[in-house]
């Protein structure tokens, strides 16, 4: 019997990376899940979609990262880890607001953004940290 592939939930409004990340990652054998806003994650983890680990970039119409990790985390706490992929110049800091448990800089190697989303989705959900929006 095959083992239950883990899933990715991949939040940014960028369609190239989604889709991207999408075919990569299903290679590599995850279930990947993709929302272009934080308002279209929320629905996908309404519907009962709980992911392994959540790819969360912060810059994004409708409700951005901040809204969208504010949201998550008062309606399913720490359920699933979240890592930050953003572009900006202080996704460490970014990645600590919102109580992440990692970030990765755009732009990124793939094999390198594997390697990070293997290690991020074995560990358990961060403690819960004060979100600052």
């Amino acid at each position: 019997m095959e083992a239950t592939k883990k899933t990715i939930l991949i939040v940014d409004d960028e369609r190239e990376i989604l889709l991207t990340l999408r075919e990569f990652l299903e290679m590599e054998g995850y279930r990947v899940l993709i929302a272009e806003n934080g308002f279209d994650a929320l629905k996908i983890l309404n519907q009962g979609e709980i992911p392994n680990l959540i790819l969360l970039d912060m810059k994004m119409p409708i409700m951005n990262g901040w809204a969208f990790a504010l949201e998550f985390l008062n309606r399913h706490d720490h359920i699933s880890p979240i890592v930050v992929i953003t572009a900006a110049g202080d996704a460490e800091q970014r990645a600590r607001d919102i109580g992440a448990i990692g970030w990765v800089e755009k732009p990124f190697d793939l094999n390198q953004l594997l390697k990070k989303i293997e290690m991020y989705s074995r560990k358990p959900p961060a403690p819960t940290l004060p979100i600052s929006l």
